[in-house]
């Protein structure tokens, strides 16, 4: 049944042809909640975030009792558009092989909720948004968040729509890090988790990337201090470039071996010269022009730096086992053998915290050289996890 006077959940509503990602900041292609000054949200930074929107989508039917909703956390470049026709790029939502009638997550049996993190440009309040003070874009005006503050706007969206509990939490990279966040915040309203490709802290190493990117971003002339919305501008060729630099960090060295070598592009010799001429090279080339048609370089900034400030058990007294003591919510850890972003080692500390807290925990970790973006893709054995997890939790809570 659909919740009485909340007609927004019937999933996706139709959309227009792909449309430019700033059309998208304020009046996104997807269902929103407003929150205004009488519901701020009070952020990690101690600034209240006093107009608030989020952007979100659902599939599915929510059941009378409200129990079978699950809640998928976007990673970093992701949004709301899980599984549904994306209304900028036109392509198929990036978990639409999992998320569906029959799949693993399954809408026939599930209510599948997915927003735009807090920060994100496709609809949810970030630095694209219009400020409500000066009737401009935030910019750099809008307060540094992190992933509790994604967490805690989550928690209010659900609010919104009359969830209380959550069946399940579920997401990968940085959406496993808002899962272990949901986990430690509100384990009351999860019956169980799934974090996916994540770690309990963000490394030095990946602090390292993410500000090689951002520096791309903010050494491109046209980023003007973060004021480039104001003039009509985009600092593409900077984002571009981190979004390079970040995409060789989600493969593996075997899987770019197989699929380009050294294997040139449309051509038979090198030019000598500084286009092109490796298959590498362009497609990495094509991964950071067509990024910048859907991603605002701002939100870059903000999303990149609440990943970084992300250190679960800095916030229990450096006791990671602490986050999750007495916790009722039943997880399922998942890495990939070829991922050295957040490698195998790193979701292993996550799972001895949860065993010394006395949780309940799974672990699998997935045979595969198609390194960190693995959980994007058709990976059967991951499938086969999540199908089976969530259907065993489902029958302990009486979900059938």
């Amino acid at each position: 049944m659909m919740i009485a006077g909340e007609s927004d959940l019937a999933g996706a509503p139709a959309v227009d042809p792909p449309t430019g990602a700033l059309n998208q900041a304020d009046n996104p292609s997807s269902p929103v909640a407003r929150f205004g000054p009488d519901d701020s949200l009070l952020l990690d930074s101690g600034t209240r975030l006093d107009h608030l929107q989020i952007a979100y989508q659902t599939y599915g039917t929510l059941n009378a009792d409200r129990s079978n909703a699950i809640l998928l956390c976007h990673a970093l470049t992701g949004d709301q558009h899980a599984s549904n026709i994306h209304p900028v790029t036109g392509k198929p939502g990036w978990w639409a092989t999992l998320v569906g009638p029959g799949k693993p997550v399954d809408t026939d049996r599930y209510f599948v909720i997915c927003s735009n993190v807090l920060g994100g440009c496709m609809g949810t309040t970030g630095p694209a948004s219009i400020n409500p003070r000066t009737a401009k874009p935030y910019g750099l005006d809008l307060p540094v968040i992190t992933v509790r503050d994604m967490v805690r706007a989550q928690a209010r969206l659900l609010d919104h729509l009359g969830i209380a509990t959550l069946f399940s939490v579920m997401g990968g990279s940085m959406g496993g890090m808002q899962v272990l966040q949901w986990a430690a915040t509100y384990p009351e309203r999860v019956f169980c988790a799934l974090p996916i490709a994540a770690g309990a802290r963000h490394t030095s190493q990946n602090i390292a990337f993410h500000e090689v990117g951002r520096q791309a971003v903010m050494a491109d002339p046209e980023w003007r201090a973060g004021r480039y919305l104001d003039n009509g501008g985009s600092p593409r060729k900077g984002l571009a470039v981190a979004r390079m630099a970040a995409h060789i960090t989600y493969l593996s060295e075997p899987a770019l071996h197989r699929k380009f070598g050294r294997n040139l592009q449309d051509r038979d010799k090198p030019t000598f010269g500084f286009d092109a001429d490796f298959q590498i090279e362009s497609y990495l080339r094509h991964q950071g022009m067509t990024f910048v048609d859907r991603f605002d370089a701002n939100s870059y900034l903000y999303l990149t730096r609440a990943m970084d400030y992300f250190d679960l058990a800095e916030d229990y007294s450096g006791r990671l086992a602490n986050a999750f003591r007495e916790s009722p919510t039943r997880f399922c850890v998942v890495s990939f053998t070829s991922d050295w972003l957040f490698p195998t080692v790193e979701n292993k500390v996550v799972v001895r915290a949860l065993n010394a807290a006395g949780a309940s925990v799974s672990f699998v970790e997935i045979d595969t050289d198609r390194g960190h973006d693995a959980f994007l893709l058709e990976e059967p054995e991951l499938f086969d996890t999540i199908r089976g997890f969530l259907s065993s939790a489902a029958i302990a809570r009486g979900l059938g």
